[in-house]
C-alpha cells in the first residue's frame, strides 16, 4: 500500500471525504493540531476516489450525502479493496439507520459531525488501536434492531440513566448549544458547578460528547428539541 505524499513514520493519514467544506475544515485542523496525523481531504466522491488511486490512506472518515453519490459506495469500494484501512462514518445527530447501514457494508466506527476537537482526534486514534467508536446509544439501537424492537422509546424505556432534574435541564441546555455561562445563567446556579454536571450526565448515559449525550437523551424522551 502506498504512503500519502507528505506522511511521516509513524502518522496516521486520515482522508475526510465530507463536502461541507466548515465541517472538514474542522476536522481537518482537529486532527492537524492535534499531531501526528496527515490529513487529506476531499469534497466528492470523485475527489475521494482519485485520492485513493494515489495512495490509500489508514483511516477514511467519510460523511454519507455527497454531491456525486453517496459515501456507502466508497465504503463499499475501499471495504472490497482492502480489509486493512479504517473507515469512520460522519454523522449527524439522530442518523442511527444510516450509521448502522455504514456499519453493514463495512464502517468500523462513527463521528459526530458536532464532535470536540479533542474527542475527533482520541476517537480516529481509538480507530486505529482497534477499537470500534460506537456510543453506548448506537449500541444499543443494535441490539433493539435484532431483537426487533425497532421504535421509539417506550415509557418504561425513560429516564434508565437515574438523572437529576438540574442535570436532565442542564442536558437540554446542551442540546441547544448553550454555553456554560449560559446554562448557569439561565439555572441561577455558579457556573463552575456546570462541568462537574456535564460529567455526571456523560457517566449515567455512558456517552463521550456532547452529541452522544443529547442522541441518548432524545432516545429515553428525556427531552425535547
Amino acid at each position: 500500500m502506498a504512503r500519502p505524499t507528505g506522511e511521516t513514520e509513524g502518522e496516521i493519514s486520515v482522508l475526510i471525504v465530507e463536502d461541507d467544506a466548515p465541517t472538514r475544515w474542522r476536522i481537518s485542523d482537529a486532527l492537524s493540531q492535534a499531531g501526528g496525523f496527515q490529513v487529506m481531504e476531499a469534497a466528492n466522491l470523485s475527489e475521494a476516489r482519485a485520492l485513493f488511486a494515489a495512495a490509500a490512506p489508514n483511516v477514511l472518515l467519510t460523511d454519507l450525502q455527497l454531491p456525486d453519490g453517496n459515501g456507502m459506495e466508497l465504503i463499499r469500494e475501499v471495504r472490497q479493496r482492502s480489509g486493512e484501512i479504517e473507515i469512520m462514518v460522519i454523522s449527524i445527530l439522530g442518523d442511527e439507520q444510516s450509521v448502522i447501514s455504514a456499519i453493514l457494508v463495512g464502517a468500523n466506527g462513527y463521528l459526530l459531525k458536532d464532535a470536540f476537537p479533542t474527542d475527533i482526534a482520541n476517537t480516529v486514534r481509538e480507530l486505529v488501536r482497534g477499537h470500534s467508536p460506537i456510543s453506548a446509544s448506537i449500541a444499543r439501537f443494535i441490539v433493539r434492531r435484532t431483537q426487533g424492537r425497532q421504535g421509539p422509546a417506550t415509557q418504561t424505556d425513560l429516564n434508565t440513566a437515574k438523572l437529576t432534574p438540574r442535570e436532565i435541564d442542564i442536558l437540554w441546555g446542551i442540546a441547544k448549544g448553550f454555553s456554560y455561562a449560559d446554562i448557569a445563567a439561565h439555572l441561577g446556579i455558579s457556573r463552575q458547578t456546570v462541568p462537574g454536571y456535564i460529567k455526571n450526565i456523560y457517566r449515567k448515559l455512558e456517552v463521550n460528547t456532547r452529541g452522544e449525550a443529547v442522541f441518548e437523551a432524545l432516545q429515553q424522551g428525556l427531552i425535547k428539541l
